[in-house]
């Protein structure tokens, strides 16, 4: 087994993963996996530069993750940033705190790199599992983008696309310093279109109709199974290879849609952090669902953290055997 530290710094949260991996059996034994919600992308979709105090609180995120990792010995760090960084024109002083931080460049990674990251992260378990059949499409709701990626083995066709809960909740949910709050039909139905050109977009590359099926990862996804489910608290257990149809997940959409933000707030599943955000991820969830025809979605709390850590592994191993 080797042992790896994995960071996934996204538009709205910061991740760490350290876990113990075998990159042959697909085994992965977590020792530490926790999450911060930093809003990395704060007004980057207006201003196209990362805020100062976004980049505070990720610094801060930061500096307690390099603690966590010292504690555990981890061989190698990865450190992957991903829409926020990739649209920031400072994205130079972001990565500079970061090195000094933790000691690792961050990579800036492509929006079809992230989507063979979540696709690794998500499948590598569910290989040969008797109830879920092939193709999948995986569907990694972000902050500021959105991944697709086919395939069933290895990835056939992946395109990510500028659509996530917080890129669409700043665009359509805000009237210059206030929230639209539940958002009108008007506000609703311009997510739901810029959601359907991106659908567009991703249907020039990704056969969406074409997988048996649908593999929902990240917050908004987790976040909707979780209130889906009824859970007091977060389960990760419960909520992982948990089938959600689409009948529940229109439901939680529509619920989410016409609450205020105090009535999202006293969700208790629901992470402060994503009070927010997360009608709008709900409605992507959704439109996504809508537009394959995917009369369920299998969540998945593995996904581009836990490919993140697989790679890595794996490059750990190569670099042992070529001394």
């Amino acid at each position: 087994m080797t042992r790896v530290a994995a960071i996934d710094c996204g538009t709205n949260s910061i991740r760490l993963l350290v876990a113990d991996l075998d990159p042959e059996t697909g085994e992965l034994k977590d020792l530490d996996r926790r999450m911060q919600i930093v809003r990395l992308g704060q007004g980057v979709d207006r201003t196209g530069r990362l805020a100062p105090e976004a980049l505070e609180r990720t610094f801060a995120a930061c500096r307690e993750y390099a603690a966590v990792i010292k504690s555990l010995g981890a061989e190698r760090i990865r450190f992957v940033a991903t829409s926020a960084s990739r649209d920031a024109e400072n994205r130079a002083d972001f990565v500079r705190g970061v090195v000094d931080i933790l000691g690792v460049e961050p990579e800036v990674i492509s929006g079809d790199q992230e989507a063979e990251f979540s696709f690794t992260g998500a499948t590598k378990e569910l290989t040969g599992h008797p109830h879920i059949e092939l193709p999948y499409l995986v569907v990694d709701i972000g902050g500021g983008s959105t991944e697709f990626v086919l395939g069933d083995e290895t990835v056939r066709a992946a395109r990510s696309v500028d659509v996530g809960c917080v890129r669409m909740t700043e665009r359509h949910l805000h009237h210059g310093q206030e929230i639209i709050d539940p958002p009108t039909a008007d506000r609703i139905a311009a997510i739901r279109a810029d959601v359907a050109a991106a659908l567009d977009r991703a249907e020039e590359v990704v056969p969406l109709t074409e997988a048996a099926t649908l593999v929902g990862l990240a917050g908004s996804v987790t976040t909707v199974a979780a209130i889906a489910l009824g859970l007091e608290q977060y389960d990760s257990a419960a909520i992982h290879h948990s089938r959600i149809s689409l009948a529940a997940v229109r439901e939680v959409t529509e619920r989410l849609l016409a609450s205020t933000h105090a009535e999202r707030a006293a969700i208790p599943v629901l992470h402060p952090g994503r009070v927010d955000v997360i009608a709008a991820g709900a409605l992507v969830l959704l439109s996504v669902m809508e537009r394959v025809g995917a009369q369920e979605v299998v969540v998945s709390e593995h996904d581009i953290l836990d490919g993140i850590a697989f790679k890595t592994a794996e490059d750990v191993e190569e670099d042992k055997k070529g001394r």
